[in-house]
């Protein structure tokens, strides 16, 4: 007989809001459910308590964690919306060993909320989307069970950085590759409007810069020497964004990287890659990382290989629609 999926805990197993006291408590979830899908963790606990204070995201109202009948959690749901655009991003981990009863259940709570989330965002109908490691057909099913619909897929890539040079190859004829000045509103205004540029004719969700700004000063740590844009003829045509989220696993991050139109194919991608590797180097970094969308139209994923990156794992990408719902 096949089993009856149901969106309902076992019983004794609760439900409430998690609080930043949580925080050790869903890493290891996360870091579970990783090592499962993947063989190893690829959360930090910034990055948990990054979600839990997004914009947009409120502990009390948007998120959840699930307990087993012992008290120990084994579940976390959180949406991810920081510009309070008319797209929202869910998650869904538990502890594969402990808490995959709880998967459909969490699940059910925060698509429920999406068209909550959607109204009070001033949304009608509203694009919701997960992700999934292929390996991870248990979620897959809850996805397509709940209505998604496969998308697309993303890569994580990543290369190690022993051997490299700690001082990075000289950029084309031409092309003054520098760290962005954080302290410089006017540089970093350049540098957000060659993200939102280059990214105009992808999947990119835009952002004005107030709302950048915000993200920006909303993350735990910021190293400003691992920014770097790439100038011609005085003019800022690509820009590279790192992010403090790999520290702890010894990783230099690569958040964004962006080169203007008129200014591809001349090597200024490379060109700021090989700077942020040389300074993740030099800082005694084990590993580059990055993630990117195999549907991007620049086909970035050939640079990232020509460089020596390599894809650690893909994800799939699934999403559905809501409509609001005043509550």
């Amino acid at each position: 007989m096949t089993a009856v999926a149901t969106t309902a805990l076992p019983e004794g197993w609760t439900t409430r809001r998690p609080t930043l006291d949580d925080v050790s408590g869903i890493l290891a979830v996360v870091h579970a459910s990783d090592i499962a899908a993947i063989g190893e963790p690829d959360f930090t606990a910034d990055e948990v308590r990054e979600m839990l204070t997004d914009p947009h995201t409120d502990m009390s109202r948007d998120s959840w964690v699930a307990l087993d009948a012992a008290g120990a959690i084994v579940g976390w749901t959180f949406p991810h919306n920081v510009t309070g655009g008319d797209r929202d991003f869910l998650e869904v981990f538990v502890d594969p060993a402990r808490g995959r009863p709880a998967m459909r259940p969490l699940l059910a709570l925060i698509l429920d909320r999406m068209s909550g989330r959607a109204a009070e965002l001033g949304h009608g109908r509203y694009e919701v989307r997960a992700g999934a490691v292929p390996t991870e057909q248990p979620y897959i099913d809850a996805l397509t069970g709940a209505g998604f619909v496969f998308l697309k897929q993303h890569a994580r890539m990543r290369m190690p950085l022993d051997g490299v040079p700690h001082t990075a190859p000289e950029p084309p004829a031409g092309v003054t590759v520098r760290p962005v000045r954080g302290d410089d509103e006017d540089d970093l205004r350049a540098l957000h409007a060659v993200i939102e540029e280059a990214f105009r004719d992808t999947d990119h969700f835009s952002v004005d810069y107030p709302t950048w700004r915000a993200q920006v000063a909303n993350e735990p740590s910021v190293s400003f020497d691992e920014w770097f844009v790439a100038e011609v003829d005085g003019r800022v045509a690509g820009s590279l964004q790192s992010s403090d989220a790999g520290v702890e696993d010894n990783e230099g991050w690569v958040k964004r990287l962006a080169v203007l139109r008129p200014y591809r194919k001349r090597g200024l991608g490379e060109a700021l890659l090989r700077r942020a590797f040389a300074v993740y180097a030099a800082k005694g970094r084990k590993h580059a990382g990055l993630g990117v969308d195999l549907e991007n139209p620049t086909e970035a994923v050939r640079l990232y290989l020509s460089v020596g990156m390599t894809p650690m794992y893909r994800a799939n990408v699934y999403r559905t629609f809501v409509e609001a719902r005043v509550a």
